[in-house]
């Protein structure tokens, strides 16, 4: 065995190095332990090699008299830095595996780009015997010149090692750089890959994304801010604008408690001011859903507190309880006269906060709108009330006893001090005869609020346009 290793070193390490590919391959890419574990007894064994057949990586080939085997036990020392240099570099990439997968896999990069110079230049010196200090002065020089040009470049692959050590952001993130806003797809060598919300890929330089102003809208990964802009006439009275924009923000439950919703002014002219509301969400995922909703919930709750745009002041003035029809659904089949008349026999209700309106199993003779405020509608389960969803302006309540004269399945709790306006259920009634719009209209509401209650109990969420008692104030 030791004269065939002494004969036919090279057929052998050949065959070792084919030998550590093929494994490499074949070992799936789970078992990266046992793929380095491969390579490492395939290294050992191939350094065996070289030393029973009397050379040394640290020496030149001892036959400078015979050119064939000179050749072969060169080609042999040389292979084994290389093969070295590889194997130390899987290593580290083990290593380097817990840091996440692009920082480490930029740093192993880095790392194997460093190993495989040393081992070219320790190839170099010890078995060709080249001048290195020679090779290192006019390398350096070289370095130097292409240096300067690909200043740009090597400043975004530095950037982008600083990024994946320092991590401001990581794949899946949802980050704005310099007004750019996307989600994180790629962080390579030269670049960071978005994908913005319209769909556009942006590719931003390394050195870009270290200098620029950064926001990463993901972390922490269970708060993220959500805020709206309104702008008001300035003769507006401010504190009418915060009640407004205040109920506005307790009329979703998107928003968490803590840290709390808040509105402030923003900026001001002389004609006028805007406001800023806020809050944070727990899933980054929904906050364009809850942007929308809470500009929709802004309006509408601005609009009951007076405040108007756009007001045609050619057009005789009309009571808060006719504006609020033409925001209800089940009414919107209605003629003008017929919403006219409706409006004149509907009469005021005023509730304090954390009043009932209306309790579970309680049977309501009227059908009640909401003119201004923010009701909470819970549902029991056992002896407890769980919350299914928030009704605003335009909502109405009270359905069960008009269309098929059961007693309510939920409980209405006025969140913030309310108005609602009360029409009688006789008057209901004849808008069903005359208009079948509207008796569709009611129980197609009533069947969306029963199939929200079954699964807010079951926990099964049904897939209803808005999503579950929210859908209410849609309709």
């Amino acid at each position: 065995m030791l004269a065939f290793i002494q004969s036919s070193p090279l057929s052998l390490g050949t065959t070792l190095i084919l030998l550590d590919l093929v494994l490499w391959q074949l070992i799936p890419l789970q078992h990266r332990a046992w793929r380095i574990g491969a390579r490492l007894a395939i290294f050992l064994l191939f350094s065996a090699v070289l030393l029973t057949a009397g050379m040394s990586p640290l020496q030149p080939p001892p036959w400078p008299d015979d050119m064939a085997r000179n050749l072969m036990a060169t080609v042999l020392s040389i292979g084994w830095w290389l093969f070295g240099a590889r194997t130390v570099t899987v290593v580290f990439g083990l290593l380097l595996g817990a840091r996440g997968s692009h920082g480490g896999r930029l740093l192993q990069d880095v790392l194997g780009a460093l190993i495989f110079l040393a081992a070219v230049v320790a190839a170099a010196g010890y078995v060709m015997q080249l001048p290195v200090k020679g090779l290192l002065a006019t390398s350096g020089v070289m370095a130097i010149v292409i240096g300067l040009a690909l200043q740009s470049t090597l400043a975004d692959v530095f950037s982008g090692i600083v990024l994946n050590t320092t991590r401001p952001y990581q794949i899946g993130d949802s980050i704005s750089i310099d007004g750019t806003e996307g989600k994180v797809l790629d962080i390579d060598w030269r670049a960071t890959r978005l994908l913005t919300g319209t769909g556009s890929l942006a590719v931003i330089p390394n050195s870009v994304a270290a200098k620029a102003k950064l926001l990463n809208h993901s972390r922490p990964a269970d708060r993220h801010g959500v805020s709206i802009s309104v702008v008001v006439p300035a003769k507006v009275r401010p504190r009418k604008v915060f009640d407004a924009l205040e109920k506005a923000l307790q009329g979703t439950r998107a928003l968490l408690d803590s840290p709390a919703p808040k509105v402030s002014v923003k900026a001001s002219t002389l004609e006028s001011v805007e406001y800023e509301a806020s809050g944070f969400i727990a899933d980054v995922a929904s906050k364009t859903e809850v942007r929308n909703q809470l500009f929709d919930l802004a309006h509408r709750h601005l609009e009951a507190s007076g405040v108007m745009w756009n007001v045609d002041l050619a057009l005789p003035p009309r009571t808060r309880q006719r504006e609020v029809l033409d925001e209800v659904r089940v009414f919107r089949s209605l003629s003008l006269e017929e919403r006219d008349a409706l409006s004149q026999r509907m009469t005021t209700m005023e509730y304090l906060a954390d009043q009932v309106i209306l309790g579970v199993g309680e049977h309501s003779d009227h059908l009640l709108v909401i003119g201004s405020g923010v009701v909470s509608a819970s549902v029991r389960d056992g002896d407890k009330l769980l919350e299914a969803g928030r009704m605003g302006p335009g909502e109405v309540l009270g359905i069960d006893g008009i269309v098929d004269e059961d007693d309510s399945f939920a409980e209405f709790r006025a969140l913030t001090s309310c108005v609602l306006y009360r029409i009688d259920k006789e008057q209901v009634r004849s808008c069903l005869i005359q208009r079948g719009e509207v008796q569709t209209a009611l129980t197609k509401l009533q069947r969306v609020r029963r199939q929200s209650r079954e699964s807010l109990l079951l926990q099964k969420p049904v897939a209803i346009k808005k999503g579950g008692f929210l859908s209410w104030l849609h309709r």
